[in-house]
């Protein structure tokens, strides 16, 4: 037990000793060394140094390898997330442009309509001979509505044999698409009542066409869709009756590309 006791104590000791010893000489390395730099402190210094910029280097800002390969990874996703959304917002301002040009095209068959009343009697629309006939083959307006609520959807429609062009199925400015029914007004009579507007026009029986009357009103320029198979056309429910009971002719247009979103009709 004794033996047991005494040599923990002693060894308690020893390390005391060891560690006193060690201090000592640690103090007088601090005082000497900066008069007397050993091997030891040399190699100290270095290596201090060699910490020193290495923590420098790493302190300075940059984009690791990794870092770019995220930003690279989150801008890839951020292009597939918006892709769709940029190809919604391109249609969306087509469908704008054509509505846009739908109505400037009403707004000249509007200016048109007053100014043959003023001058002939009776109000028309380009291409009608008189208020009472109809441009296109088209006899009842319900027809015409129902094919624009659900029948017409793309330019290859069927009926869209029953509507004219605007400004002209060859017009090198706005062609209609290829297999598109639409087609020109062909119907050259006018009512010819003898005042200047129907005189201008005496000589060139043409330009009572509707795509030509069309043009006139633009000062010769073409209004185009802004779709690929996109065109404008139209078509007259003709007016009917007489004095107090005359029924004014009805105007629609569309664009081919989709008759049902892309329509818009005036009633004087």
């Amino acid at each position: 037990m004794l033996s047991i006791f005494i040599l923990p104590s002693v060894n308690v000791i020893f390390l005391a000793t060891i560690k006193c010893l060690a201090h000592s000489l640690h103090n007088r390395d601090n005082n000497e060394k900066n008069l007397f730099p050993t091997k030891l402190d040399k190699e100290r210094i270095m290596k201090q140094t060699l910490k020193t910029i290495i923590r420098n280097v790493k302190s300075i800002n940059g984009n690791s390898l990794a870092e770019f390969a995220t930003t690279t990874a989150l801008m890839a996703t951020l292009a597939a997330t918006a892709a769709p959304k940029l190809s919604e917002m391109s249609e969306g301002t087509k469908a704008e442009k054509s509505m846009n040009e739908i109505d400037k095209i009403l707004t000249q068959a509007r200016n048109h309509y007053q100014t043959t009343a003023d001058e002939e009697g009776r109000g028309r629309f380009p291409g009608q001979e008189k208020f009472d006939v109809a441009v296109g083959d088209y006899t009842a307006e319900v027809d015409l509505i129902n094919d624009i609520n659900g029948g017409l959807t793309a330019f290859t429609d069927d009926n869209l044999d029953k509507w004219r062009s605007v400004f002209g199925v060859s017009n090198s400015a706005a062609e209609v698409p290829e297999g598109c029914g639409v087609i020109n007004d062909e119907d050259r009579g006018h009512s010819g009542n003898g005042n200047s507007h129907n005189d201008d026009y005496a000589d060139d029986p043409d330009q009572y066409l509707g795509h030509n009357e069309w043009k006139n009103l633009f000062a010769g320029n073409t209004l185009a869709s802004k779709y690929q198979d996109g065109h404008f056309a139209y078509a007259v429910i003709a007016g009917s009756g007489s004095g107090l009971d005359a029924e004014p002719p009805v105007l629609y247009v569309i664009d081919v590309e989709n008759p049902s979103e892309f329509n818009n009709v005036i009633e004087p």
